[in-house]
């Protein structure tokens, strides 16, 4: 029988010099309180604005939800444990709570990132046909099958992560439950865990890549066939956003999850990229970089200042 014999987990954080606890705390805390509230702006914008009632906010909605929960799973965890010399403790069952929440929430973003690409492709390429074809039925089948994904996916992370004894050492190298770190801990052969964990996430981290590319490579060619140069820009634009944050995204979990060896140090520094800042990314960019966005907000500003009466 697999028994785990271990009861609680004990996340040592993130490698830093104890003197910079204080510093690290007051800015992750900051990029944490920047995250939800700038989240729960594009929640609000978008409910509110009539014109924003379209299928690619309506994803973007998915998206900020997404982000929010995303760095709420991770982030006060690593503050407890800059601020707490027992903050980094968590039971068996929190860990996996995280480890399920952490990669079902991050599968699901992987996924809607390449139900956007989709939608703009549609909306570049054939923006006659573009309402028929994404429909708000076609929308809800589309985010609907990126949750339910999602979890699917994270089950099978962490049913092969937490399958295994452990019986021994119970400190995790890094300030969340992330399978490679919780591997090392068991206390056996973890070799076909850690291939069938190495595929998994292979195939769903490079199959919704290539599916990006292949979307943003018709996007290009559809753009180039645009007579106008004002229509040209509107559309880069318009895909601009959307390609800075998948990057942001997948770049750090590709170094992380589908590099041959694993250093403990880097991967705890670079996870900070996709968990703690790329939530970030979403408000800054969308709002920063989106005229719509934008005009939303200072019709906020004004609902806000004056009333809702005309």
């Amino acid at each position: 029988m697999n028994l785990s014999l271990v009861t609680s987990f004990f996340l040592t954080g993130l490698p830093h010099p104890p003197e910079l606890d204080s510093t690290l705390f007051g800015i992750f805390l900051l990029i944490y309180v920047l995250t939800v509230l700038g989240n729960l702006l594009i929640l609000l914008l978008i409910r509110l604005d009539s014109h924003l009632h379209t299928p690619m906010y309506f994803f973007l909605t998915n998206l900020s939800f997404i982000d929010m929960w995303f760095s709420t799973v991770t982030v006060p965890k690593m503050l407890m444990t800059l601020l707490l010399p027992t903050g980094g403790a968590i039971s068996f069952g929190g860990c996996v709570a995280q480890l399920y929440s952490f990669h079902f929430l991050g599968s699901t973003e992987c996924f809607l990132y390449t139900v956007m690409s989709y939608d703009r492709y549609l909306a570049i390429s054939y923006p006659l046909r573009y309402s028929s074809l994404m429909s708000g039925r076609t929308c809800a089948v589309l985010a609907t099958g990126t949750w339910l994904s999602g979890s699917l996916h994270s089950a099978v992370q962490t049913t092969l992560t937490f399958r295994l004894p452990y019986c021994g050492p119970n400190h995790i190298q890094h300030y969340f439950c992330d399978a490679p770190p919780i591997l090392r801990l068991a206390c056996a052969d973890t070799s076909a865990n850690e291939m069938v964990i190495f595929v998994n996430i292979g195939v769903v981290a490079s199959g919704c890549f290539l599916l990006i590319v292949l979307s943003y490579v018709s996007i290009v060619g559809s753009i180039l066939r645009i007579r106008t140069s004002e229509g040209r820009r509107r559309a880069f634009q318009t895909c601009a956003s959307h390609c800075i944050v998948v990057l942001c995204f997948f770049g750090p979990c590709v170094f992380i999850y589908l590099r041959p060896g694993s250093k403990e140090v880097m991967d705890g520094i670079v996870a900070v990229f996709y968990t703690v800042l790329t939530p970030l990314l979403n408000p800054v960019v969308y709002t920063l970089r989106n005229k719509e966005v934008r005009k939303a907000l200072v019709k906020l500003k004004e609902i806000i200042a004056h009333g809702p009466h005309k």
